[in-house]
């Protein structure tokens, strides 16, 4: 293809009126100031952070007692390195130090980062022994799973949640950022968007899916079950009397110990919670309280037919 010499001496204006956007609409470039963390690096860290968590099920085969050592042993060195960097970074960009971070500041943060490193990876053996009960409730969950090893391989809801129990261990060490910026990697593949700052307790099994939403107050007990569609959001938010949102309050719902919530149900608002050993049918509104034992559902719907002769209102048929 021949190139238009016209059209190619036109360019450096161009870049011109591009870069003069970077002066005149400063709030989405970063431009002259400490480096923020990196993305690439954060989604490497978290995919080594998974093979430390699933040994012998992603990049590396054939690891045995000989050997498994010596292979974590090298990930938690990379890991430590890796973090204390980035986590640096994202402590610097939260003290909103970006824009004046002298050398002695740096020095500052650059050891806070190793420190909070090193507290996150103490705690990999403790999310361990959670996913092993989320793998657990998966498998005991879906009559379709046929090992724990298909769960690990196969089930997005465990993919999400696991890269959630990272992510919120580092949102407990108040680093700013990362977390956010790993749970939404997550979201990405899975379609799951778990915020960071929720609480989940143990055996958490989310079925299918896509679509769900679970805000950053939310308040989740032990073997809770979700299918696809489901949100768990805010019903209003706050504003001061500048008009500004107003941030850290109970926004999302609270749900105890052993309740199911089916597809598509939406439950809204800080001051819903659901009751243990409820269940929550699909394509429901909740924005509620709703008592321990208690089953929600719509009315029976009823399907309306027409042609082939037909041409009438019929009851669902269970």
């Amino acid at each position: 293809m021949s190139t238009d010499l016209k059209i190619k001496e036109s360019l450096p204006k161009l870049t011109d009126r591009i870069v003069q956007t970077y002066v005149d609409m400063g709030t989405i470039n970063h431009l002259g100031h400490c480096p923020l963390p990196s993305y690439e690096k954060i989604i490497a860290a978290t995919d080594d952070l998974k093979e430390i968590l699933y040994p012998g099920y992603r990049r590396r085969s054939r690891l045995h007692a000989g050997n498994v050592t010596y292979h974590v042993g090298d990930l938690v060195d990379g890991l430590h390195d890796t973090l204390s960097t980035q986590i640096a970074r994202a402590m610097c960009h939260g003290a909103d130090k970006n824009r004046q971070c002298n050398p002695e500041q740096k020095s500052q943060f650059e050891q806070v980062g190793q420190t909070k490193a090193c507290e996150f990876l103490e705690r990999l053996p403790a999310i361990r022994e959670v996913l092993v009960t989320d793998v657990q409730a998966a498998y005991e969950g879906d009559p379709a799973c046929k090992s724990m090893d298909e769960v690990i391989f196969c089930y997005p809801g465990v993919e999400a949640v696991t890269v959630y129990r990272l992510a919120h261990e580092l949102h407990l060490l108040g680093v700013p950022l990362i977390p956010r910026m790993m749970t939404e990697w997550a979201h990405g593949r899975t379609g799951i968007d778990i915020h960071p700052g929720a609480t989940i307790g143990r055996h958490f099994f989310i079925d299918h899916g896509t679509g769900v939403v679970v805000g950053e107050t939310c308040e989740i007990g032990e073997w809770v079950k979700i299918y696809q569609g489901v949100t768990l959001g805010a019903l209003s938010f706050s504003t001061d009397e500048q008009g500004n949102l107003v941030r850290g309050t109970k926004r999302h719902p609270t749900i105890e110990d052993h309740v199911v919530i089916y597809a598509n149900a939406t439950l809204l608002g800080g001051h819903t919670v659901i009751g243990h050993d409820a269940v929550i049918g699909s394509n429901t509104w909740i924005t509620r309280p709703v008592a321990p034992n208690t089953t929600v559902a719509l009315e029976k719907p009823r399907l309306q037919i027409r042609g082939g002769g037909q041409d009438e209102f019929q009851p669902v048929v269970e």
